[in-house]
């Protein structure tokens, strides 16, 4: 067994530039049903920096999964609290069927976000790797 690291660091400037300019139909591409849901505020607008920690988080998956010319859909990587609030990842579709045909284990993630930076850092085991 190996292990890939996946790290990515994203703007929020740029997230909230995204929903300014393409609003819903940003949102619908990009962020599962469960994040939008997790990310979205009483006032009924969203978190730009947990919307940009979770891009952060589906980059590393990417560079974890080794991605080349793929085309794995944003949606097809989400980012899911467990029962005490962590996160982990959830892989469908595309995304799923890559991390299998590579040999990727479970995905760890950790996520975080400060000012106007969102950072991911995603962990896997992966067979047949040293």
């Amino acid at each position: 067994m190996g292990v890939r690291v996946g790290v990515d660091m994203v703007a929020v400037d740029d997230v909230e530039e995204s929903i300014r300019v393409h609003s819903e139909r940003y949102l619908g591409r990009v962020y599962t049903t469960t994040e939008l849901a997790d990310c979205r505020l009483p006032d009924g607008t969203y978190d730009a920096r947990a919307l940009a920690a979770r891009i952060a988080a589906k980059e590393a998956v990417l560079k974890v999964l080794r991605v080349e010319d793929e085309g794995i859909p944003w949606r097809a990587i989400g980012v899911r609290k467990d029962g005490s609030g962590r996160p982990g990842i959830e892989l469908t579709g595309a995304a799923e069927a890559l991390a299998e045909q590579r040999g990727v284990g479970e995905l760890e993630v950790s996520i975080s976000h400060s000012g106007t930076f969102a950072a991911a850092v995603v962990v896997a085991e992966v067979s047949g790797e040293r």
